[in-house]
């Protein structure tokens, strides 16, 4: 009788796994679609930066210039920004819509993100 005990006790009960398992389950289910969106939110934290950098440097090289940049890489191969930095959605630094400052130009007045989609306030980023 003390063998048969001590070999059930050393163990655990299918039952006591099935909780665990669902325990587990409950716990992912309910932690990956928080993760999800908080992954969303820094990008558009991170895009909304980046828009607001390139409208300071784009403010910045028309003081010092009296005119508009021609380009994005003209900011950078001037000086003004190390790089042009990759859109947080499109992960790619040719995605960037340029504005120019009256129709038929060719000058970046303004810049705006070419990502699809809209954020958690339900703009589009493409206004941003």
């Amino acid at each position: 009788m003390d063998r048969v005990f001590q070999a059930r006790s050393s163990g655990f009960t299918l039952i006591e796994m099935s909780v665990v398992v669902a325990i587990i389950g409950i716990l992912y289910s309910t932690i990956v679609p928080l993760y999800g969106s908080t992954i969303r939110r820094a990008k558009e934290t991170a895009l909304k930066e980046d828009l607001q950098v390139f409208r300071k440097t784009i403010d910045l090289y028309y003081r010092d210039r009296e005119n508009w940049p021609s380009d994005l890489a003209t900011l950078a191969k001037e000086g003004y920004l190390r790089a042009i930095p990759a859109d947080p959605f499109t992960e790619r630094a040719d995605t960037w819509v340029v504005i120019p400052s009256e129709e038929g130009l060719q000058d970046a007045f303004d810049v705006r993100s070419g990502a699809p989609g809209a954020g958690t306030d339900g703009t589009l980023y493409s206004t941003w």
